[in-house]
């Protein structure tokens, strides 16, 4: 911004918005001195660099606002997780299920987790078909991620909603 400005031309646009054409560094702050308002180095970037001649108080905060409204419109994707068990009930499957469906909704993902204990261990492919009937209830609004892998004595599947 104006004599911290270090390049030997610069293109210059006035407090109009007009293009005053490329001059040097001195020229162009005289120039937004006899206005009463700053020089200021908007685009680096490119050969040469271009200057608007503009309020630098009124600037700074315009950007702030900007980069605050930019950060408040983003969406950060959480990760929610419902849990099962092999031999699980009919009502419960479905209330499970309805949450599941009301975290897709809102553009989370969704971490399943089968949970096995004792000798249900014996019987893997119980719980591997849960987690495929999940998947088949839940197709409309998601997708799965990663396919039903054993860790321990959890399988888990992650399913992502559908864009």
């Amino acid at each position: 911004m104006n004599h911290f400005i270090r390049c030997p031309k610069v293109r210059v646009i006035d407090h109009e918005g007009e293009n005053r054409g490329v001059m040097n560094p001195g020229d162009a702050v005289k120039l937004a001195e006899e206005v009463g308002l700053d020089l200021v180095e908007v685009s680096p970037n490119v050969d040469p660099p271009v200057c608007k001649i503009l309020d630098f108080g009124k600037f700074k905060y315009e950007t702030q606002k900007k980069a605050a409204e930019a950060r408040k419109s983003q969406k950060t994707v959480d990760l929610k997780e419902v849990k099962f068990r092999p031999n699980i009930d009919t009502h419960d499957y479905e209330v499970k299920l309805r949450s599941a469906r009301k975290f897709l909704g809102e553009g989370d993902k969704l971490k399943v987790t089968l949970r096995y204990r004792g000798r249900e261990m014996a019987h893997q492919e119980l719980g591997r078909a849960l987690l495929e009937r999940v998947s088949g209830d839940l197709e409309d609004i998601g997708k799965v991620e990663s396919m039903p892998k054993l860790e321990g004595r959890q399988m888990i599947m992650v399913v992502g909603p559908r864009v």
